[in-house]
């Protein structure tokens, strides 16, 4: 049997933070909004309420990690070590850093204060590793842009070292952290904690040509209409995965982009047999490698997301939890785990560096086993009383639809047969967010997430 790794889960509230481990997980993570990389909708933001979540954290044998990786400039240097005080003074299971700076302040005032390295420092190899770690860092998070093979050789090399890795939520398109699109937009700068996900806008593509000097400058002829499903869809159909067929000719066209927000600004896009460099990230789903991770021997297993919703932290503690006691106990991988994280929202899934090429076969078969347990999120059990759950509504269900209740205690797929709404009256929809209704539910589902399958 193998040994567990820890399940770490983001932890954006004290809500989530039951969550996260009522669902499954054994650690959680959070930041204060000033020195760490999520300074927007986090509610630790005031001291009470993250002294709060280590005392809770700690209360439940769990652990709780405060992240403080920002790459700070000089005015925040001059607040720094008074503003970690009272943060120090209450015990959180280690500090999530970034700037080596920063790291030797902390390393000199509070020596045993355990720091572990943030992934926004791109830890590639097990040299860098090893530097680390005789800095006195018990812990380092690789990058994400790391195979499943450089991983285990970087394993093999730091045997006594703690390392941990994304398994799970958004990418970058950029190396790890290092995208400037937010800063040249917005003059926010994502690496200060205030990103604005400039990757992720809607962008229009144009028809561009390239004159005798490089210049690119746009053809006068009408927007194109890009689908970006319908253009996957082509590229998945014309391309191998393994990428021996031939380039196709549009590909090596220049083009430019406008987004949505800024029309008349026209920036030129570039595509090479690497890909596209301003578009967004696909998001990361691994759960299919932890039984490889497991077996490498990989401490902590991290999934991204401090913004997300409840049933996202819920979901996916609860499916990753689920992959890692299979893979410790030596069953196969079940691949229904795939479809119920199909159900969260997102952008597309990818793998991202963990396996370098899939064959179309493989490809295939991932696509086909998530689109067989498809879910969308409706609704979170207030309380049930005598037989009648609460409901507050998070999207459209109607009697006669197969809901899947979501609870710490197991899962339970029922047929809806009837719904009630706050004064008793018969409903057949639930119209939306903002409403609340009563359906017929046993009193165990207290507090249950429900999904309606599609």
């Amino acid at each position: 049997m193998s040994r567990s790794p820890e399940l770490l889960l983001p932890a954006g509230s004290l809500a989530k933070m039951h969550t996260a481990f009522d669902y499954g997980a054994d650690a959680v993570y959070a930041g204060q909004p000033r020195y760490s990389l999520r300074a927007r909708n986090n509610e630790f933001s005031t001291l009470d309420a993250l002294a709060t979540g280590i005392s809770e954290a700690h209360a439940r044998n769990k652990l709780f990690f405060v992240a403080s990786n920002i790459f700070a400039h000089n005015a925040k240097l001059k607040t720094y070590l008074r503003d970690m005080e009272p943060v120090i003074a209450m015990k959180p299971d280690a500090l999530i850093m970034a700037d080596p700076g920063l790291i030797m302040m902390v390393r000199d005032k509070w020596p045993d204060v355990p720091v572990h390295l943030s992934v926004q420092a791109n830890a590639v190899n097990w040299a860098d590793v090893k530097f680390w770690q005789r800095m006195g860092l018990t812990r380092v998070i690789l990058s994400r842009e790391l195979s499943l093979d450089e991983i285990e050789e970087i394993r093999q090399q730091c045997p006594d070292m703690e390392l941990e890795v994304f398994v799970h939520g958004a990418l970058c398109i950029a190396y790890s952290g290092r995208c400037l699109l937010s800063g040249y937009f917005n003059h926010r700068d994502a690496n200060q904690g205030t990103c604005t996900n400039s990757c992720r806008w809607d962008y229009k593509v144009m028809n561009a040509s390239e004159d005798a000097s490089g210049d690119i400058a746009r053809v006068p002829v009408e927007t194109i209409k890009f689908n970006y499903q319908q253009a996957l869809e082509e590229a998945n159909q014309s391309f191998s995965a393994l990428g021996d067929a031939p380039r196709h000719p549009l590909a090596d066209r220049p083009y430019l982009i406008e987004e949505a927000g800024r029309p008349g600004q026209l920036m030129p896009v570039l595509e090479d047999e690497h890909g596209t460099y301003i578009m967004n990230s696909k998001d990361l789903r691994a759960v299919e490698h932890i039984e490889r991770l497991v077996k490498i021997g990989v401490d902590s297993l991290k999934i991204e997301g401090r913004t997300k919703s409840l049933y996202y932290v819920a979901r996916t503690a609860q499916v990753y939890r689920r992959a890692i006691d299979d893979a410790v106990a030596g069953r196969p991988f079940n691949t229904q785990l795939l479809g119920e994280l199909q159900g969260l929202a997102n952008r597309g899934y990818t793998d991202g560096f963990y396996q370098r090429h899939h064959t179309q076969e493989y490809q295939n078969y991932m696509s086909g086993v998530s689109e067989v347990h498809r879910s969308h999120y409706v609704g979170d059990v207030q309380s049930v009383r005598n037989g009648w759950a609460e409901v507050e509504v998070k999207n459209r269900f109607s009697v006669g639809d197969r809901i899947e209740v979501i609870h710490p205690g197991g899962n339970e797929v029922v047929t809806l047969e009837q719904m009630l709404a706050e004064d008793g009256t018969p409903l057949t929809v639930a119209a939306g967010s903002g409403h609340r209704v009563r359906i017929p539910l046993d009193a165990r589902f207290e507090k249950a997430l429900l999904a309606r399958l599609l």
